[in-house]
């Protein structure tokens, strides 16, 4: 377990992409002895690099340190609902290579014979082998055997699930540790890393994929709960459309489906074909009127609970979906009633339909080298996916 300061460092680089010895003693508080002491040994480790000395004061030229983004590499595994993702990430979130494929409904064994499959082929593309890479993060929905009808999964295949620990099969197929987390926890795993939230330690996220999740920040770290499933923004009640009152009925791609197939259209093509987005304004645009609906609601219910400093809102879909979904959140939160709470500030993420998998191999690196209250404070066993009920 690295040292909390040391971990402050690394996270404030990042944040701010690069960072002075003067500027980093300015921001932490520490002394400048001891912010020299934990860049040198940073950098002797080949976590930082130096920048471009930067000229024009008195005195000798400052030189900024950024992440080495050689440093290590990490896979991220998506098990999603539509599809898989496999991807190789850099210490600096770049991502590296990724294969993808897709299906009706997962399985434990098409899971399998996914990795089995892509593992080489993403090593090959990033050239890099098996002992190049420091850890695999696996996001997945909890309990994938629930909620079967609202994407038409048969219910006895997708029961497999509650018997299989998919962390022990990957782990038997790799020789670097595997960890796992909520697809949309690990989303905002990613979206906390590298997304650039400068002056935001606290924030709520919510992820719109073929149903809807999120996350939660605090004081700068994730937190989990005691299950791993904060975030889990599905079942939240939200008032709209008569007997649909979850935010699941309003902000997923599950609704979209539907529109495009009562419009004479392939629901399918969400899932595999980019240009639905384009080719279908009309329930696009209607769509995105519900969604952002459930997400300006879901957003004020959790202001009550927590002053949060920003809302973010990624998804798996183009970037201008996104910013026309950001922009009609913030619409529908002007007109309503927010006596109570303060007005948030409403942003798109930064990862977009990549997010989960960034995620992914982001959570062996949170857990080595970010600020994370659930390692340094943790007297159980890390989180993992809930079991069977």
């Amino acid at each position: 377990m690295r040292d909390y300061n040391e971990r402050l460092i690394l996270q404030l680089i990042r944040s701010h992409g690069e960072l002075t010895k003067a500027e980093a003693t300015q921001a932490t508080g520490l002394s400048p002895n001891a912010v020299s002491v934990i860049f040198r040994t940073l950098e002797e480790e080949n976590l930082l690099i130096r920048g471009t000395p930067q000229r024009g004061k008195i005195g000798q030229p400052s030189v900024p340190a950024r992440i080495n983004p050689d440093a290590r590499h990490y896979l991220g595994l998506r098990i999603g609902r539509r599809g898989f993702d496999l991807a190789i990430v850099d210490f600096a979130g770049a991502l590296r290579a990724v294969q993808h494929d897709f299906h009706q409904y997962p399985t434990p064994e098409r899971s399998i014979a996914f990795v089995k499959s892509a593992l080489p082929k993403v090593l090959r593309r990033a050239g890099l082998h098996k002992s190049d890479i420091s850890g695999l993060g696996i996001a997945m929905p909890w309990e994938l055997w629930s909620w079967t009808e609202e994407f038409g999964a048969p219910r006895e295949e997708m029961a497999r699930w509650k018997s299989v620990d998919i962390r022990s099969e990957i782990s038997r197929l790799v020789p670097f540790p595997v960890s796992i987390a909520n697809d949309a926890t690990a989303a905002c795993t990613g979206e906390l890393m590298h997304g650039a939230h400068l002056g935001q330690s606290d924030f709520v996220y919510f992820f719109v994929g073929t149903f809807v999740g999120g996350g939660i920040v605090l004081n700068s770290g994730i937190f989990f709960g005691r299950r791993g499933n904060a975030g889990g923004f599905g079942p939240l009640r939200v008032p709209g459309r008569p007997g649909r009152d979850r935010l699941v009925d309003h902000a997923s791609l599950t609704v979209l489906e539907e529109m495009l197939r009562d419009a004479g259209e392939d629901p399918g093509r969400v899932a595999r074909d980019s240009s639905v987005w384009k080719d279908c304004p009309g329930p696009v645009q209607a769509w995105i009127e519900i969604a952002a609906h459930g997400l300006a609601h879901a957003a004020v219910s959790s202001l009550a609970l927590i002053d949060f400093d920003a809302v973010v809102i990624d998804g798996a879909f183009p970037e201008h979906v996104r910013r026309a979904l950001v922009a009609e959140v913030n619409r529908q939160l002007d007109g309503m009633d927010l006596q109570g709470v303060l007005r948030p500030d409403c942003e798109a993420g930064r990862l977009g339909g990549m997010a989960r998998a960034i995620g992914a191999a982001t959570l062996p690196m949170y857990q080595d080298y970010a600020i994370n209250q659930n390692t340094l404070m943790r007297t159980g066993p890390a989180p993992t996916q809930p079991p069977a009920s």
